[in-house]
């Protein structure tokens, strides 16, 4: 599910980052696009590829873990048998609970990630004299700089963006799949329904907690020229220098890389449960 989000949503992720930590640099998705293309060629949009694959799985992998775990915790809250199918707002906040854990395995990958796609920015810019163009050596800079913690930078950042929106994430997936499953069971969904209800998850996400992912993303790219303020700090400073409608940089390439990547993450998790639950029921 991981790899198919990020193989078929990259370029947009990457587009994200350069608008939200260089705003005035990019007049919009298209002129990114193409100053990107011009300055670095068509690999600059994969830049940080390898870190938000490995984001991307470790993430996921520790999300829809927990989420199982964290499905059977709220049915002990509410108290049913732990076979109950569960309402879309309880499976809501099964994810949210579950995007806690799945934060501390994401945050160092995804600044790494993040690093790395805005390292032509950091350089055209002034703040950095000689950027680090592979993973390895973003992690040593990282390391010799900060220390092991270093990875951590905008840790608070990330949990204020993933705990609220992995309940919209969730929640909207659910309520979507209950729509098109009007009365059936929501496994006998096929392929388009469960690409449609991944990406409304994905929109409702991104639309409940992008100012934020935004104030992240500045935090982790930017703390690369030296300290950097912490969340409160850098959100404060963003809204009075540059306005509010600078917290939502970046958003068209967000929600098009949302509803696209996160379709193909529900459909791709869906499938390969479906296939390893017969493989197991086969044994």
């Amino acid at each position: 599910g991981g790899t198919a989000c990020v193989v078929t949503g990259q370029p947009f992720d990457t587009a994200k980052v350069k608008m939200q930590t260089f705003p005035n640099m990019y007049k919009g998705l298209v002129d990114c696009f193409v100053k990107t293309y011009k300055q670095v060629g068509f690999r600059g949009f994969y830049k940080g590829t390898s870190p938000a694959l490995l984001a991307n799985i470790a993430e996921n992998s520790v999300l829809f873990m927990c989420y199982g775990f964290c499905q059977q915790i709220v049915r002990r809250i509410v108290g049913v048998d732990r076979k109950t199918k569960l309402s879309d707002l309880q499976n809501a906040a099964a994810g949210s609970f579950a995007s806690a854990f799945a934060t501390l395995v994401l945050c160092p990958t995804e600044l790494v990630k993040c690093r790395l796609q805005a390292m032509h920015e950091m350089q055209l810019s002034g703040k950095i004299i000689q950027g680090h163009n592979t993973v390895w050596s973003v992690v040593k800079g990282v390391i010799q700089k900060d220390g092991p913690l270093g990875f951590y930078r905008g840790l608070s950042s990330t949990l204020l963006r993933e705990v609220p929106g992995y309940f919209f994430f969730f929640g909207g997936y659910e309520l979507s799949r209950t729509f098109f499953a009007s009365g059936r069971s929501k496994d006998e969904l096929g392929p388009i329904p469960l690409l449609l209800s991944g990406g409304f998850g994905g929109s409702c996400l991104w639309i409940a907690v992008y100012p934020v992912d935004c104030v992240k993303s500045r935090i982790q790219v930017l703390s690369m020229a030296g300290k950097q303020a912490g969340f409160m700090g850098t959100f404060v400073t963003v809204v009075r220098t540059e306005g509010v409608l600078a917290l939502y940089s970046g958003l068209t390439p967000t929600m098009i890389r949302a509803f696209v990547a996160n379709g193909a993450l529900f459909l791709a998790y869906e499938y390969s449960r479906k296939l390893m639950m017969k493989e197991i029921d086969s044994y």
